[in-house]
């Protein structure tokens, strides 16, 4: 049986139409619905599609929905506390909710692996390309998605108790469902200014 990719030889106009119209949703914003079981995988396997030297899959993926979100909310809460231990009582019932504020959140994992002939940065640029790929992919099913970090991704204890091995880090939280507010325009950059010909 073939199972090769089809190769894409044709112009497919509406591709660059949702590249040029994706922008990202303020996750407070967010709200039901949001994607499907069946959806999420879909977005999974859009998302490893990302470049990839050496076939190494430099990244894994955390998926938070359900009481998932909750049970993050309490380790978040948790971890704040030996952190910050002065932290307000309004800051912790934030941090209780932060993962609330999405019907789903996906981690990417960046792995790097080190001592090998693929430059580390490379392996890291992949993870961030796997994040992209997931805001296109969400933007295509007619979500809405925000990339985002926040302290969870750098402190110690969050990081372990998810389970991140060393070399591992969080390269964003993507949090995807329906925007309950009309999107805004940005700004975009001027090309004229950030464009130069060799």
């Amino acid at each position: 049986m073939n199972t090769a990719t089809p190769t894409l030889n044709r112009a497919a106009p509406a591709a660059l139409d949702l590249l040029l119209s994706r922008r990202s949703a303020s996750a407070k914003a967010m709200t039901y619905p949001g994607p499907s079981a069946a959806q999420i995988q879909q977005l999974l396997m859009a998302a490893s599609r990302a470049p990839d030297h050496g076939k190494l899959f430099p990244w894994r993926f955390i998926l938070f929905e359900g009481d998932a979100r909750m049970r993050m909310g309490e380790l978040l809460v948790e971890c704040l506390a030996s952190a910050e231990p002065q932290a307000t009582a309004e800051r912790v019932e934030m941090e209780r909710q932060r993962f609330l504020r999405a019907p789903v959140v996906i981690a990417v994992v960046s792995r790097v692996r080190e001592a090998i002939p693929i430059p580390e940065w490379e392996q890291v640029l992949s993870a961030g390309a796997v994040c992209q790929n997931l805001l296109i992919a969400t933007h295509a099913m007619g979500f809405v998605a925000n990339w985002i970090t926040e302290w969870p991704a750098y402190n110690p204890q969050v990081k372990e108790r998810l389970g991140l091995k060393p070399g591992e880090r969080i390269a964003g939280f993507i949090y995807i469902g329906t925007s309950s507010v009309a999107l805004e325009e940005r700004v975009r950059p001027d090309l004229s200014k950030i464009v130069t010909r060799f």
